[in-house]
């Protein structure tokens, strides 16, 4: 079965940036963090998420959520432009 994609229609690629400077985090060592919760992601791929430009897995955001300490609650807030 193959795993369910979520599309970006939402703020999500620029959420996930914004929590992950928030933590002093660089994008390598946030893809470090994935791998060791057993997503593999690399940061070319970490950069298309951020910027709205792939989907994302659920178990992707599950791991990002997870390795960020955060919510789905700031995940996925929509933010005025």
């Amino acid at each position: 079965m193959e795993e369910q994609k979520i599309k970006q229609d939402i703020c999500l690629g620029e959420n996930v940036r914004m929590i992950r400077k928030q933590h002093g985090l660089k994008q390598t060592e946030s893809v470090s963090l994935l791998r060791w919760e057993s997503v593999f992601m690399t940061r070319e791929v970490l950069v298309k998420i951020e910027r709205g430009g792939q989907h994302i897995q659920a178990s992707q955001l599950r791991t990002i959520k997870n390795a960020l300490g955060t919510s789905y609650e700031e995940l996925l807030e929509w933010s005025e432009p």
